[in-house]
């Protein structure tokens, strides 16, 4: 099963608009973030990348360069230092519920949810830019208006743009298992980003996330009943967004392969 890789995401790192490998160390967060010593903001994870060449096409590379400025944001840039939580109304022109997809990966989920739901707005987030520019080149293609993208580190991104209870939804869908004991401090899915998603969360919003490795759903299912914000529901549940969550190529594998995989919707009290 392929896992997002682009999940592993420490605040602060550098990103870098050219193409080539890319790398991120934990670092202190940013200036300006929320308060450190606050529970949900305590122990971050001390995540990290796996290398990714980045290289475009000439086709992604001419439309990353006509639409990026509009429909993209840099984090971790000079422009995008100190800024305020996103004014996510005149971003996306209108006013309806807002989901944050946490390591969209080249964005088949997250084209297909958002094209099964034109009401709801949905900002996708990774680190690497080629997928994002095959998710930027498809929803040109297709016409797709509701999707906006942040190329950045997702804690950052919760902590520096994303305002409290301002999300309806959080999609975290296979992110990178670091399955080595030594390396599960770098899971995303930590009790310190669980609680800064539960502070985002609208009450009634949902944290939709997947996995198909068990230890770490395992993981998930513990820290999920430790965050007194959020309880466990099932999917027949009464939801302010589609947890209707497309099967990609990879989960197709992972099936074929013999693994389950794991699927917990947790919604904000």
């Amino acid at each position: 099963m392929h896992a997002q890789a682009g999940v592993g995401m420490c605040p602060g790192a550098p990103v870098e608009l050219d193409a080539g490998p890319e790398t991120g160390e934990a670092v202190t967060p940013a200036p300006g973030a929320p308060d450190p010593n606050r529970p949900e903001h305590r122990r971050l994870p001390a995540t990290s990348f796996r290398s990714r060449r980045s290289a475009l096409s000439g086709a992604q590379r001419e439309t990353w360069e006509r639409l990026w400025p509009k429909l993209g944001l840099s984090l971790g840039t000079a422009s995008a230092e100190g800024r305020e939580p996103l004014d996510t109304g005149a971003w996306f022109g209108r006013q309806a519920p807002v989901v944050l997809e946490i390591g969209c990966g080249s964005g088949t989920s997250t084209l297909a949810m958002a094209k099964d739901e034109p009401d709801v707005d949905v900002i996708a987030v990774d680190i690497y830019r080629r997928g994002l520019a095959q998710l930027l080149s498809a929803m040109d293609r297709e016409g797709v208006g509701n999707i906006r993208l942040i190329r950045g580190n997702a804690i950052d991104v919760l902590q520096r743009l994303i305002a409290p209870a301002s999300l309806a939804g959080v999609r975290v869908f296979f992110p990178d298992p670091w399955p080595k004991a030594r390396h599960h401090k770098r899971r995303f899915l930590q009790p310190s980003t669980i609680g800064l998603i539960a502070d985002r969360l609208l009450p009634g919003g949902v944290l939709h996330a997947a996995t198909d490795h068990p230890g770490y759903a395992e993981q998930i299912a513990e820290v999920g009943a430790g965050e007194p914000r959020l309880c466990r529901v099932g999917p027949g549940s009464r939801l302010p967004i589609s947890v209707a969550r497309p099967t990609t190529k990879y989960e197709t594998k992972a099936h074929d392969a013999g693994s389950a995989v794991s699927e917990f919707i947790l919604k904000r009290r």
